[in-house]
């Protein structure tokens, strides 16, 4: 059963709602300019599959050479990509993190993160409303000045969008590995142009699910089975980040 926590509107009947003192939650997607004018989740162009077609046979070159020993830089080396087109969006990745400033938001292409929140006993995700895009995608965001490491924005950016205190690589081992990589365009806004974000998806865990409250009532949470998350959302790169973990939830499960 599909969990909706913050959302007073627009959940299906049979979904759980939690509600929250304040102002009520919206589930309607509604354009506003107060948002923090950070991503807010992947787009695809009309016809796009991404992460389809898994093969066994990618081809992919040595990472570039001169690369800065960056957090950026290590966990791209030993990231193995899954489909030709993952393979050519890491080359381009690679690349960019060899600039030595694959974060800055001034540039076509820069480096984002986001994660895709488990909990793992019960099979579950949690997805959250980005009103911008108008879909419910998975957490994350821009790194924060400062930052370098890719697995601490995933960990700041879940705990910001969630509350969540106890967040935490998944599967257990999986240190700092991106689960998935994709190079999503972003469509323009008043503040920004067009662009491209190569986001560095990973996998978190919580043992908390009933703790996740929305940063805002804007930004409804819902926990979903995997299932569920495939048929919400419209994004043919999150169904792939989804069936990556769908296929790892299947092996550590009780």
């Amino acid at each position: 059963m599909a969990e909706a926590i913050g959302c007073a509107g627009g959940v299906p009947s049979a979904a759980k709602v939690i509600r929250l003192p304040g102002p009520p939650a919206m589930c309607e997607p509604r354009r506003d300019a107060s948002a923090r004018g950070r991503w807010r989740g992947p787009r695809t162009t009309p016809g796009e599959v991404r992460g389809q077609g898994m093969r066994e046979d990618v081809e992919l070159s040595d990472p570039p050479s001169g690369a800065p020993a960056d957090p950026p830089a290590g966990a791209l080396a030993r990231y193995r990509p899954s489909t030709a087109l993952e393979a050519a969006d890491l080359e381009r990745t690679r690349a960019l993190a060899a600039t030595g400033d694959p974060w800055g938001r001034s540039t076509a292409l820069h480096v984002t993160v986001s994660a895709l929140i488990l909990h793992p006993p019960t099979g579950r995700v949690l997805l959250r409303w980005h009103a911008r895009q108008g879909a419910w995608l998975q957490v994350g965001g821009h790194a924060d000045p400062g930052e370098s490491d890719p697995l601490a924005v995933a960990l700041r950016e879940g705990a910001e969008e969630t509350g969540l205190a106890d967040l935490r690589p998944w599967p257990p081992g999986s240190a700092a590995e991106i689960a998935h990589l994709v190079i999503v365009p972003v469509t323009p806004s008043p503040r920004e142009p067009a662009h491209e974000h190569a986001d560095l998806r990973f996998l978190l865990a919580t043992g908390t699910p009933d703790a996740a409250r929305p940063e805002n009532p804007e930004a409804p949470l819902r926990w979903l089975s995997v299932q569920e998350a495939m048929e919400l959302t419209g994004e043919p790169n999150v169904r792939e980040t989804l069936a990556r973990a769908a296929r790892l939830l299947g092996g550590h499960r009780p």
